[in-house]
């Protein structure tokens, strides 16, 4: 099994066997797919080979991966030759474990097996396209360490923003239950005071009301509070439900605006709370530069469940602007974070998700918003 020159050997089993190794090569880099095409192409290409696997070895160098159980970096046939980095022949003849080298190391193996004694040209064979498998596994394993680490890192972004989001509603409840009532409470003593007290006493009545009006204000600022930590809407109505009032109140501006909401599909769990927050949030910042620039006559709003994502979708019939002005640096003067688009964007982005702003002048403009449902990412 040693002195194989791959190219020779392949080329002697006919150009076909060349050309389907360049197709598995340039196809999909995905593992384990890739795994199972490069084992498909070993029993097609060898005369006597029955069965083929095409064992991988994980990031950490521990196990090998395959369709079954990960084997053991060491144990068993298999993992004899991935920690020693030699073929093995089986002990009943029929068949042998080859090794996989790339940049210096064994990175995976090609387990073989025929229905009876292996011929040592079928074991040449492989022992030769383990050679070419050897760039195609290192690519495929590169790609799927840079993508385990974007999923990582996008986990953890959703993790925080989760935890940021049930900080931000405990304190919600701990203002609304504590401060909030004690200001309501204050503000009925101090008109129960008010009403109690004599009329010639015309500075202490001014002190009182003075004291109402702060009391008034204080109450107002902790609502506002309330409402910027977590939306109490949501907590008491749910997403769609929030989004029928935010365009309830949108309608009811000073201005002739016809706000519609349409709900499309349905989902198995409720969304989780940082996802509908953000959802929310989206559309109270599209609705409301739709009320500030759009000068628009109907907005229609579309949430749309999916299996695996969930779309918004916030369209005006009002004048639009151009793109080009907003998000260009120093168009027209304008920040590239005109409007709240980069507020909108970072949201989505922190869950893994993407908005897309469409608007041209006289058109009216379309917000989208698409969220991956955590744990069901296709």
């Amino acid at each position: 099994m040693t002195g194989v020159r791959p190219l020779e050997l392949l080329a002697e089993r006919g150009s076909d066997l060349l050309v389907r190794v360049a197709g598995v090569a340039c196809s999909d880099r995905e593992l384990p797919w890739m795994a199972d095409k490069l084992a498909e192409l070993v029993v097609r290409s060898a005369r006597t080979l029955t069965f083929c696997d095409v064992y991988v070895l994980d990031d950490e160098e521990r196990v090998l991966e395959w369709r079954g159980e990960p084997v053991p970096l060491g144990e068993g046939e298999v993992g004899w030759v991935a920690a020693h980095g030699r073929a093995r022949t089986h002990p009943d003849g029929r068949g042998a474990a080859i090794p996989v080298h790339a940049d210096g190391i064994v990175i995976a193996v090609v387990d073989v097996r025929s229905a009876g004694p292996c011929p040592p040209d079928d074991v040449a064979l492989v022992t030769a396209l383990a050679g070419l498998f050897g760039p195609v596994l290192s690519s495929c394993r590169r790609l799927r360490t840079a993508r385990e680490r974007e999923h990582a890192a996008e986990r953890f972004a959703e993790r925080a923003v989760e935890a940021q989001e049930a900080e931000r509603s405990r304190l919600s409840r701990e203002i609304h239950d504590g401060i909030a009532q004690r200001l309501a409470s204050l503000g009925f003593h101090l008109s129960a005071a008010e009403r109690a007290l004599p009329e010639h006493h015309p500075e202490g009545l001014a002190q009182i009301m003075m004291a109402r009006r702060l009391c008034e204000l204080a109450a107002a600022e902790t609502r506002a509070a309330i409402g910027g930590l977590r939306p109490p809407v949501l907590d008491d109505l749910g997403l769609s439900a929030a989004l029928a009032t935010l365009a309830r109140e949108a309608g009811d501006g000073p201005g002739p605006l016809d706000v519609t909401v349409t709900v499309e599909g349905e989902l198995e769990d409720e969304l989780p709370d940082h996802v509908q927050t953000a959802l929310y949030r989206i559309a109270q910042e599209a609705v409301g530069n739709c009320l500030r620039h759009a000068s628009a006559n109907r907005v229609d709003l579309l949430l749309e469940h999916s299996s695996d994502r969930v779309r918004l979708r916030v369209a005006d019939d009002g004048v639009g602007f151009s793109m080009g002005d907003v998000l260009a640096r120093g168009g027209r003067g304008r920040r590239p974070d005109s409007y709240g688009l980069r507020g909108m964007r970072e949201r989505a982005e922190l869950l893994g998700g993407r908005v897309a702003v469409t608007s041209r002048p006289g058109v009216g403009t379309t917000v989208e918003a698409i969220i991956p449902i955590p744990g069901r990412r296709s």
